[in-house]
């Protein structure tokens, strides 16, 4: 997720030299340098022509590195990682339910998926599906299991911005970075009864084991929070959950101070519509960035311009991509096949 907020970052250090002293110098380098462990973006929608279901994706491991721009290994998915979509049901900004999914390799068959439920504060769930096939070419391998259906696999990168435009001083052209890069996605479709068909909220997060125990080494909900965040306060975000981010406001507003020449009371006011970094979605209305869920094709970064700059830019000219794909997962086939 750094390296996906590296031009909104230079965005905020053009707009105001002020920035320089806080974020100088900033680790744009994926979680223990490891791109299989970087979570980029969260979606959640009503399944198309049934609304009874919900589509959750959440991305990681894009297929380039942005600085510098350089490929990532072709493994999609760390077997030393627990990657979990978290699910509030009361609204508590304290997980309720909890899909896990980790992953092991074979010599035979690759990579291969196990899915569990945890509920609350529980250290391990029931098994949901097992031994779900990872898709590195255009098919998508689609398991079912307890009225839901999964997948985990490479896709094409829905996610789209103009990122060297931003980094050439804000001059965007329309040219998307992303048009032809890749990611991994993990997608469920879910029975809306599954958390009583009402408001949720939802955040994503990656575990690795470190001894006896499993740390989070990154999270998020809504796109590039990180951006606002500096230095050790960056850091203690990705390992804090979503009900502690009340101590981020501080530093959030700050940063909107510096980048957009906000009043402080004007920035706080804005912080705090960011913070608990949670995606809020009701099921039963549309999705729509950033009032309830997300879409594949919602532009959050015509959304986040305007709030980063105060009004000053407005958008980079970039569109969503054309090859999604009209079934389950949604997300479409990747550029290219993995062996």
């Amino acid at each position: 997720m750094l390296q996906r907020s590296f031009g909104f970052l230079r965005i905020a250090a053009t707009l105001a030299e002020a920035m320089s002293h806080h974020y100088s110098g900033p680790d744009f380098g994926f979680p223990r340098g490891d791109a299989r462990l970087d979570l980029t973006d969260l979606y959640a929608f009503p399944k198309p022509r049934d609304a009874s279901k919900s589509i959750l994706i959440f991305d990681a491991h894009p297929s380039s590195s942005v600085v510098p721009i350089a490929p990532t290994t072709n493994e999609p998915f760390s077997t030393e990682a627990r990657y979990e979509l978290l699910i509030d049901t009361n609204g508590d900004s304290i997980a309720d339910i909890t899909y896990r999914t980790s992953f092991v390799s074979d010599a035979r068959v690759g990579q291969t998926a196990t899915l569990k439920r945890i509920e609350g504060n529980a250290d391990d769930g029931e098994i949901i599906i097992e031994n779900a096939p990872v898709s590195r070419g255009r098919d998508a391998f689609v398991s079912e299991g307890r009225g839901l259906r999964f997948f985990a696999g490479w896709r094409s990168d829905p996610f789209f911005f103009d990122v060297l435009g931003a980094l050439d001083g804000l001059r965007f052209t329309g040219d998307d970075f992303f048009a032809d890069k890749d990611i991994c996605s993990i997608a469920l479709e879910i029975p809306n009864a599954t958390f009583g068909g009402k408001p949720i909220g939802l955040w994503m997060r990656s575990l690795i084991r470190s001894g006896d125990r499993w740390i989070q080494v990154e999270r998020g909900a809504r796109p590039q929070i990180a951006v606002f965040l500096a230095g050790e306060a960056r850091d203690a975000y990705q390992v804090a959950q979503p009900a502690d981010d009340g101590r981020f406001i501080d530093v959030f507003a700050h940063a909107l101070e510096n980048a957009g020449g906000y009043t402080p009371n004007e920035a706080a006011r804005v912080a705090n519509q960011f913070l608990p970094d949670i995606m809020r979605y009701d099921p039963s209305r549309p999705a729509a960035y950033p009032t309830n869920g997300r879409a594949l094709t919602d532009n959050v970064v015509d959304f986040l311009l305007p709030i980063l700059t105060n009004g000053k830019i407005k958008t980079e000219k970039v569109g969503p991509h054309r090859d999604l794909i009209d079934q389950f997962p949604y997300v479409g086939p990747p550029h290219r096949e993995r062996a």
